[in-house]
C-alpha cells in the first residue's frame, strides 16, 4: 500500500493525493483504530501490513511516561498522528470534523478578503496545492502528514523527523530566544522551545505563508504564530495543541488539537517526490479540472 502511494505521489497533486491518502491507517482518523493506543490491526500505531494483522488482540496497557535522565520526559521513538479530518480540510464541513475545537465551530475564523482567497484557490487553483510541488508542510499541517514520524530527543534538544518530503525540525528544549532574523522565512518555521512541569512549549515564528494546513486550500500568512504544547499521557500516548495567531488572516485566535499514538514501524522509509510531472494535467480545463493554465 505506502509504495503504491508513494510511486503514485510523484506524479500526483490535490486529488489523487486525496483518494490515496484516504486509505492509508495511522493518518488523520477521527477515532482511534482498533487494537490499542495509536494501533492498527496487529498492533499499536502500526501503517498496516505486520505480522498478525489479522487478529484482533488487545494491546497492553501503557505504561508510565517514560524519563531522560534528567527527568524531563522521553519522548522519543515512533509516531502516528490523529487529527481528525485536517489532511483533508482543516476546517470542520461536511459533517467530518478538523482539528478546530476553539473557535467552538471548528471553521476557521478568516477575514473577508482571506475567506474569498481561500474559496478562490479551493475552486480555482489547486495546481498551487504546495505539497504538489514536493515543498515542507509548515507547522502545525507538518505535524499530521502521512506516514509518521520519529523523534530523537536529548536534554537540549528535540529532533522530529518525517518520512514525508524527507522534513525536519530542530527544536532547542531550554528556553532559549529564536535566532532567526525576522525577515528570514522558513518553511518550518524558526522553532525553541521550554518545559513548563511535563508538557513541552515549542514557540513558531518565521514561516513563509506559502504552505496550506491542508488538501482544500485553507491557508496561513508568513505572519503567523504558533504555539505548540506537547503533553506527554503515558509511554504510548501524546496530546497536541496548538494556538495559531495571524492578524493578516483571522479575525481572532485559533487552538487545535490532535493526539501522537506511539508506532510500531520500523524505520523512515526514503521517500521520492518529483514536482508536478504529468498529473498536473487533470487540473486543466481540457482535462475537466480547473481552467487554470500550468506552467
Amino acid at each position: 500500500m505506502k509504495k503504491g502511494f508513494l510511486s503514485l505521489m510523484t506524479v500526483a497533486t490535490g486529488a489523487v493525493a486525496l483518494m490515496l491518502v484516504s486509505q492509508i491507517p495511522g493518518i488523520g482518523q477521527d477515532a482511534p483504530p482498533k487494537g490499542g493506543p495509536g494501533g492498527g490491526k496487529g498492533g499499536p500505531g502500526g501503517k498496516g501490513g505486520f505480522p498478525g494483522g489479522g487478529q484482533k488482540k488487545a494491546a497492553p496497557p501503557a505504561g508510565p511516561v517514560r524519563r531522560l535522565p534528567d527527568g524531563k520526559p522521553d519522548l522519543q521513538g515512533r509516531w502516528n498522528a490523529q487529527f481528525g479530518n485536517a489532511l483533508f480540510s482543516f476546517s470542520t464541513q461536511g459533517g467530518k470534523k478538523g482539528p478546530i475545537v476553539d473557535p467552538p465551530d471548528g471553521v476557521l475564523p478568516y477575514k473577508p478578503e482571506a475567506a474569498a482567497k481561500a474559496k478562490d484557490l479551493a475552486e480555482n487553483k489547486m495546481y498551487l496545492e504546495p505539497e504538489a510541488h514536493c515543498y515542507m508542510s509548515g507547522v502545525p499541517h507538518q505535524n499530521y502528514v502521512q506516514f509518521g514520524f520519529q523523534i530523537v530527543q536529548n536534554p537540549t534538544y528535540m529532533v522530529m523527523l518525517w518520512e514525508f518530503m524527507h522534513s525536519y525540525r530542530i527544536i532547542p528544549t531550554d528556553g532559549r530566544p529564536h535566532a532567526v532574523p525576522k525577515d528570514a522565512k522558513l518553511f518550518n518555521g524558526d522553532s525553541t522551545g521550554h518545559w513548563e512541569g511535563d508538557v513541552l512549549v515549542v514557540d513558531v515564528t518565521n514561516q513563509t505563508g506559502k504552505t496550506w494546513y491542508d488538501l482544500a486550500g485553507n491557508f496561513q500568512s508568513d505572519k503567523v504564530h504558533v504555539v505548540e504544547r506537547f503533553i506527554p499521557v503515558d509511554e504510548n500516548t501524546i496530546n497536541y495543541e496548538a494556538t495559531i495567531e495571524d492578524e493578516d488572516v483571522y479575525t481572532r485566535p485559533i487552538k487545535i488539537a490532535g493526539v501522537f499514538r506511539r508506532a510500531n514501524w520500523e524505520e523512515l522509509m526514503e521517500f521520492g517526490c518529483i514536482e508536478g510531472n504529468e498529473d498536473l494535467s487533470h487540473y486543466t480545463k481540457e482535462q475537466g479540472g480547473t481552467k487554470a493554465k500550468v506552467r
